[in-house]
């Protein structure tokens, strides 16, 4: 539970009623769940800031932590249609109000501020819960461009959450990727597919003869002015801070990309459900690898 803004001693460990789901909901039993830096800064807001916000957007205060999940369908309200008790799926919540560090869930069956889907079974919950989030932000901000065969796209940041599913969707559409990212993960990023990898430490790409087609910041540290040298004149920048959206679409799109093996999660550390401040205060540093991933106990 976040009953205030600050510090992740905000956070607390409370046992709740087990939440009933209304017609259109389901009910989900969570194995799995994650912490992002979308948490993080939900954590920080101030709630002076979020009142006013939810007068006039509807916005609510954090209360159950998390925004991604993965478990098992334990009931399905009377209206749902397409999933039953015992279907694996994972996806986000469809609010700030209940979470997915939790043990039990409920899901719209249908939301415009959440999706859901079927879990493959070549990926574990644990895996399935860190693709939504960091998943759908890469591949809606590579949409904004066509990829085309062969181009040369420069992922900095290539390590962290979005960065991991950048290098392999860009992989996917066939482009030459180059991966940024410090020494202690070239060789992870090297094994998700980036066919070179550069560490910031070592060597700063912007000073390198290498012309891009499309360089994606997934850490939102880098400008587009900085990177005037190395961009080609018609070329791309993309920036990870764009405005994004969940849709079940791209979810689904992830999901058959996962289901052929073309996409993998990475998971840098995993957390029990009373450890939540600890993943906290881990991602707040800004070194994790991939994801943080959260589990019943």
């Amino acid at each position: 539970m976040c009953t205030k803004s600050g510090s992740p001693k905000v956070l607390k460990l409370r046992e709740i009623a087990k939440p009933i789901p209304k017609p259109n909901e389901i009910l989900i039993r969570v194995f799995a769940s994650s912490v992002t830096r979308g948490d993080v800064r939900l954590r920080k807001i101030p709630r002076i800031i979020i009142i006013p916000l939810g007068l006039i957007f509807g916005f609510k205060p954090m209360k159950v932590t998390g925004v991604e999940f993965a478990g098992e369908v334990e009931e399905a309200g009377s209206e749902v249609k397409q999933f039953q008790p015992g279907d694996q799926v994972y996806g986000t919540t469809t609010g700030l109000e209940f979470g997915g560090n939790a043990e039990y869930v409920c899901i719209q069956e249908k939301s415009k501020t959440g999706v859901l889907v079927k879990k493959p079974e070549n990926i574990s919950y644990q895996q399935a819960a860190v693709i939504p989030v960091g998943g759908m932000t890469a591949l809606h901000i590579l949409r904004k461009i066509k990829i085309q065969k062969d181009q040369k796209v420069l992922i900095y940041g290539a390590s962290g959450s979005v960065g991991t599913y950048a290098v392999q969707l860009a992989k996917y559409y066939g482009a030459e990727v180059t991966g940024v990212c410090s020494e202690n993960n070239t060789e992870m990023v090297k094994s998700i597919g980036a066919d070179n990898v550069i560490a910031y430490n070592k060597e700063d790409f912007k000073k390198g003869k290498v012309i891009y087609d499309v360089i994606f910041d997934a850490v939102g540290k880098i400008t587009k002015s900085g990177c005037k040298n190395v961009l080609h004149k018609c070329g791309a920048f993309l920036y990870v801070k764009y405005p994004t959206k969940e849709r079940n679409d791209y979810l689904v799109f992830l999901n058959e990309l996962v289901k052929s093996g073309h996409l993998n999660p990475v998971i840098d550390r995993m957390y029990t459900l009373d450890k939540v401040a600890e993943a906290h205060r881990y991602v707040e540093q800004g070194h994790k690898k991939g994801n943080v991933v959260i589990t019943p106990g």
